[in-house]
Formats: structure tokens, C-alpha cells, sequence
């Protein structure tokens, strides 16, 4: 059996649903994902740090939780919703998260950032009402050596404000609509 002939043999084709688009991917059932998103994918805002899981930098959404990517086999998540750091802005524009990140200098190398949005991102998806004390538990579990925490704890803070004031205006909005019909029609009586 020649070489190439044993790699085939030792490959799988898995699918993998990445921000919002269906992917098939050969490759060796001990890859990782961060691997994977990386290097078949092309999804390169996901980044590789310790690979031990310590540092946060591959930090993506797998059904709307935050995992790391450098401790999965890209096959583990065969079946899962991935979202990485390219889907918080389709487009131009800056998601509001990332808009927080950059108003409260919530960066400088960069290189950590996409881990600390998704984490954000699946930490605020959970917990909207979470206070700047939750916020910085959170953010403790990944690692930064340029901002100090507390421009990224001021951003996720920001952001989570505005989130929980524009849901607040919606929903009173949508409160006053289903009052003013039932407040005319008890009128008409």
C-alpha cells in the first residue's frame, strides 16, 4: 500500500455548517477544528495561539456556545451551528459589539480579539442582564497582554447597554401598538 494510498484511507469526509453556509471537508479525524476553519476553510479571524485551550484566541460559537476550537476534532462539531468571528459583520460594517471594541479601544495587537467577540457574543446571547462584575469573570478566562481587561470590560458593558435599551424601546413599542386598538375600541363602547 503506497503512502498516499494509507493518508486516503485515513481521512473522512465530515459537513460542517460555518456561518450559515454548508461545508464538506476530507480530512484526518485528529484535526481541529481551529485547523480546519483555518486552513479548508479560509476562516482566518479565528486565531491559534497556545493550542492548549488556555489563551481564548480560537475561541468560536458551536450552537451558540463558546467553545475552543484548538481542543475539538473539527469532526466533534459535525452537526453543530459554528459561528466564527467573520459572522458578527457580513459586510462592511462593524457589528455593534465590534463598534464597542473600537469606541473603548477595547484592542491594540488585535490578535486576541476575535476570541474575546465571541466569547462576548455567546456570553450576552446568554446572560443580556449581566452586570460589568459577570462581565469581567468572563473575560478573565481568556487572555490579553496589551489592554489591561478593562477597555474590553467597558466595551462588552457598552455594547450589552445598548442591546438591553434598544430590546426595551422594541418591546415598549410593540406595547403601545396592542394598546391602542383595545384603548378605541373600549372608547367606542
Amino acid at each position: 500500500m503506497t503512502d498516499t494510498t494509507r493518508q486516503a484511507l485515513q481521512q473522512q469526509l465530515i459537513g460542517l455548517h460555518v456561518n450559515g453556509e454548508d461545508h464538506e471537508v476530507l480530512t484526518e479525524p485528529r484535526r481541529t477544528l481551529v485547523d480546519v476553519l483555518r486552513h479548508d476553510l479560509r476562516l482566518t479571524g479565528t486565531h491559534v495561539g497556545c493550542e492548549h485551550g488556555i489563551c481564548g484566541a480560537c475561541t468560536v460559537l458551536l450552537d451558540g456556545s463558546p467553545v475552543r476550537a484548538c481542543l475539538m476534532f473539527a469532526a466533534q462539531a459535525e452537526g453543530s451551528e459554528i459561528r466564527t468571528v467573520e459572522s458578527l459583520a457580513p459586510g462592511r460594517e462593524l457589528s455593534d459589539l465590534q463598534q464597542a471594541f473600537s469606541e473603548h479601544h477595547g484592542l491594540q495587537c488585535g490578535f486576541c480579539t476575535p476570541g474575546f467577540l465571541m466569547l462576548a457574543e455567546g456570553f450576552l446571547a446568554e446572560r443580556p442582564e449581566a452586570s460589568k462584575e459577570e462581565i469581567r469573570e468572563v473575560v478573565a478566562s481568556n487572555l490579553c497582554r496589551c489592554t489591561g481587561y478593562q477597555s474590553i470590560v467597558e466595551a462588552i458593558d457598552d455594547c450589552a447597554t445598548s442591546r438591553r435599551a434598544a430590546l426595551r424601546h422594541r418591546i415598549e413599542g410593540t406595547g403601545e401598538d396592542e394598546e391602542a386598538p383595545c384603548s378605541s375600541a373600549t372608547r367606542s363602547r
